[in-house]
């Protein structure tokens, strides 16, 4: 089991831009795509993914410190510190049940494609994690092996029927072709999300609100355009962080620089999936009759859309005035406020780019994390354990991503429920 442990993370260490080119070529190859197109491809789908961490990077090293500023701002005092989803996918792949679990999810995933249960390839290996975290948390409150694996296996099913539900949306909306997105935490903030926005949009005089970027760039010309928006969102946050002019003026700078890089990134990673893509659906045509196929990627992809990242920007304040205001709430928002942009994805496109309803949708799935988050505490100290060094002072961790993602808040119910009765 340790040999097994330590294989599977010197794999997961070299990161998605090894891991995912590997995959894809694996794939190319086994449907038979010439091997110079499948490598070709492969390459620049490495290359896209440098060019979207390096985008992502430039988010969460500007975002994240004006999000902590904020917090000290505000005076904001609760027990339970958000530490990110970085701390909760270390704690997850160092559970004990980590290494036996990415190979049964991966065989498990192959199982489903194979009987039509679900249309999803996941080869994001990493997000994996997400997986594991469920599995995690089984083993931790019922100390079974056994559960532990269902849990994870619950968790990914229904991850990839979400998948599978919202590819067509996905592909449509963030021009993603042949793409689904079964990232954990999207998927499962979608899950509500999704009936939410769909609500608001009922509601009379909401309704008719309508903010999507191409409307806002046709009323307000070059302030509309989305760097300029993601300038000026970047300014006013950095101005509740307190900053001074010049350095509120950089961090909207760097936002409207995410806007503006982001779908280059995309779309050079596209440049290398397409063919690969096109070819992988029409081999299984020929065999199968017309067998679809998504290729399951990282949520990622979506985060440069203009709406997508202009709702988790304007969503940063408001979750921190929702963690003081919510009755019941203990969690302070902190490592992942600069993440929220992948918690809103499927949001944001179900609503087709209205930033009003997505906010307004966003505002409430939050609410909610926050409460689920809170209660999911003591587990999640207990997973932190030994792998995550709490800050002085604090007693209790917990995190947006897995604490506060609804899927995972179901299993651990569950799991509570089966514990309490055996």
């Amino acid at each position: 089991m340790d040999t097994l442990y330590n294989v599977v993370q010197y794999i997961l260490n070299l990161g998605a831009t090894v891991i995912l080119p590997l995959a894809i070529f694996l794939i190319a190859i086994i449907f038979r795509v010439r091997f110079g197109k499948a490598f070709k491809s492969a390459i620049i789908i490495g290359i896209g993914f440098v060019g979207i961490n390096l985008v992502i990077g430039l988010l969460t090293d500007n975002l994240g410190p004006a999000a902590q500023q904020m917090v000290k701002n505000f005076g904001i005092n609760l027990t339970i510190v958000d530490t990110g989803w970085p701390s909760a996918a270390a704690a997850s792949w160092a559970s004990p049940v980590a290494a036996i679990l990415i190979p049964l999810c991966l065989l498990l995933n192959i199982l489903l494609l194979f009987v039509k249960v679900t249309k999803t390839l996941d080869i994001d290996i990493w997000n994996y994690w997400h997986f594991m975290a469920a599995g995690a948390t089984g083993y931790i409150v019922t100390g079974n092996w056994w559960f532990a694996i269902l849990c994870a296996f619950i968790f990914e099913v229904i991850v990839l029927i979400i998948a599978d539900r919202t590819a067509p949306m996905v592909q449509k909306f963030y021009g993603l072709e042949g793409i689904s997105l079964p990232t954990g935490s999207t998927a499962a903030f979608g899950l509500i999300g999704m009936p939410i926005g769909w609500l608001i949009s009922k509601i009379p005089g909401i309704n008719k609100l309508k903010a999507d970027p191409e409307t806002i760039q046709k009323r307000f010309g070059i302030f509309g355009e989305p760097m300029i928006m993601g300038l000026i969102i970047g300014f006013v946050i950095g101005l509740l962080a307190k900053y001074d002019i010049g350095n509120a003026f950089k961090l909207g700078i760097a936002m409207g620089g995410v806007m503006y890089l982001m779908p280059r990134m995309v779309k050079i990673l596209m440049e290398g999936l397409i063919p690969i893509s096109e070819s992988v659906r029409e081999y299984l045509s020929k065999k199968y009759h017309g067998r679809e196929v998504h290729l399951g990627l990282d949520a990622a992809l979506s985060i440069g859309h203009p709406a997508n990242i202009a709702t988790g920007l304007i969503l940063v304040p408001i979750t921190l005035i929702l963690a003081v205001i919510i009755p019941g709430n203990k969690v302070l928002p902190f490592g992942d406020l600069a993440t929220i942009p992948f918690y809103v994805s499927f949001i944001v496109a179900s609503r087709k780019g209205n930033i009003i309803h997505s906010v307004l949708a966003g505002t409430i799935v939050l609410s909610l994390s926050l409460l689920m988050a809170t209660d999911f505490g003591p587990v999640h100290t207990e997973m932190m354990k030994g792998v995550y060094d709490f800050p002085q002072g604090v007693t209790q961790v917990s995190s947006l991503d897995m604490g506060g993602n609804p899927l995972n808040w179901i299993i651990l119910k569950f799991a509570q429920l089966l514990h309490s009765i055996f």
